[in-house]
């Protein structure tokens, strides 16, 4: 069994209070963390706004990309960390962590740009013969709150950015998902980050999350969760920059010009990889209704090659979702549509945390999956008259994240791009298709409009200061 250790600048925290964390399949344990309180919150952003000695510019690259080689030679002990606490199958851990190469690899790589501008002074006739030069400096401190689907590579996300900026962090983790976090600033350690540029604290949100959130100290709040935290959090903050990666409803649409292999293919990957667990998940199926009919059929059958059980289990394609409680509000969520007139096709059974890929067919439009978000393996088909219709019901909820498009129409492409109110669009690609450099956030209530994906991120846990000599 691992024991970890929340850590305040690298000591570890003795509280004599623990949490044991399970795995949701089978329940058994994972490994136990230390929690932290409000002593240790203290503590952490002190050792943050104190520290002094940023590595430089060369130092800061050397860091990520060592990092990124220690990373390289455990990537099967941190697939398997991921699935012993959060029930993900190995297919899906295993790609989390290649993901996660990329997010050290670019870092590294911006730690290395310098993005400075220099502005002539004498321009105007009220200028003068002076330079005005731009560099970016780091912040005091920053926060960053993360959640269990992806607890290493969102943890990462902001980590890495930060690290490449200079600037300190205090990291809260999700309960639910701890551990991987806990040993991700471990080999951050190892890897040459000074001590005081990162706390890792796990503990209740009371004694950690909110002190974090309402320091004053603490310049900046990235956060990545639920719609209904990250507006306490904008309502709490006070005087600070915020982050808020929130929720999702993402809708895919298919056209009846589209190469339907690739819709089917597409849709089953885009709502059940992750046990469909992802802000990015495909989550309403709006197919065209003069091809709903065989689109229908061929994902049904589609559905039935994935999987689901013992997340160890080499042919398992679908894991649990992150506990007992959110598979019965996901059976909740299926058993309403089907009592308002949907079809259940294929999957939808639960055991405990288990959810089979479920394939639902003649959805209405106003059931609870297709007007909140659904986080869990599920794939809600809804028949649409043209692509008029498509966008309209894409636009219709609170969210506005991603979306993605399946036709052959250049026309009818580019019309999506430009109309559906959300951050990101993907044409002939699930709404979640992204690198981990291109800019990344949602509209509405899917976030504040500020961008994540590294080069973003990587300006937003800095400052520009500008300067002017004379010339």
């Amino acid at each position: 069994m691992m024991t970890l250790q929340s850590l305040v600048a690298g000591k570890p925290v003795h509280s004599g209070r623990t949490q044991t964390v399970r795995s949701p399949y089978d329940g058994a344990v994972a490994g136990t963390v230390t929690l932290a309180g409000r002593a240790e919150t203290e503590a952490a952003i002190a050792a943050a706004v104190a520290f002094r000695d940023t590595p430089g510019r060369y130092d800061r690259f050397r860091i990520l990309d060592n990092a990124r080689a220690i990373l390289e030679k455990q990537v099967e002990d941190y697939a398997r960390l991921i699935t012993a606490e959060t029930g993900l199958c190995l297919r899906d851990t295993r790609h989390e962590v290649a993901r996660a190469l990329d997010v050290l690899r670019f870092s590294a790589m911006e730690a290395l740009r310098d993005d400075g501008q220099v502005y002539s002074g004498d321009i105007s006739p009220n200028g003068k013969a002076r330079r005005i030069i731009t560099q970016r400096e780091p912040l005091a401190c920053a926060a960053c709150i993360t959640p269990f689907n992806h607890p290493l590579n969102t943890v990462l996300h902001k980590l890495a950015p930060a690290i490449a900026a200079g600037t300190p962090v205090v990291l809260k983790p999700s309960e639910k998902a701890p551990l991987t976090a806990v040993r991700l600033t471990e080999l951050l350690y190892a890897a040459g980050l000074p001590a005081p540029m990162l706390s890792v604290l796990v503990g209740p949100s009371a004694d950690v999350a909110e002190p974090l959130v309402q320091d004053p100290r603490v310049e900046l709040v990235s956060f990545t969760g639920s719609v209904a935290v990250g507006k306490r959090i904008a309502a709490t903050a006070g005087y600070k920059r915020l982050v808020l990666e929130l929720g999702g409803n993402d809708p895919l649409i298919v056209l009846d010009d589209a190469d339907l292999d690739l819709a089917v293919q597409l849709a089953a990957e885009g709502s059940f990889r992750n046990s469909g667990q992802r802000c990015t998940a495909v989550k309403r199926i709006l197919v065209q209704q003069g091809i709903a009919p065989e689109f229908t059929r061929r994902l049904a059958e589609k559905a039935r090659e994935y999987v689901c059980g013992n997340p160890t289990d080499e042919a398992t394609r679908v894991g649990t979702v992150i506990d007992e409680a959110s598979a019965i509000y996901l059976e909740t969520v299926l058993d309403e549509a089907v009592a308002g007139g949907a079809r259940l096709l294929v999957g939808g059974k639960r055991t405990g945390a288990l959810l089979q890929p479920a394939v639902i067919a003649d959805v209405p439009r106003d059931a609870r999956m297709i007007t909140c978000e659904s986080f869990g393996p599920l794939a809600p088909i809804v028949a649409v008259r043209d692509l008029d219709d498509a966008i309209e019901l894409a636009n219709s909820t609170v969210y506005g994240l991603s979306a993605g498009i399946i036709t052959t129409n250049l026309n009818h492409a580019l019309s999506a791009a430009k109309r559906l109110r959300c951050g990101m669009v993907n044409i002939n690609e699930i709404p979640a298709w992204r690198t981990e450099m291109s800019p990344f956030g949602g509209i509405k209530d899917s976030g504040l409009g500020i961008k994540e994906g590294v080069v973003e991120t990587v300006k937003t846990f800095s400052t520009v200061k500008t300067v002017s000599l004379p010339w």
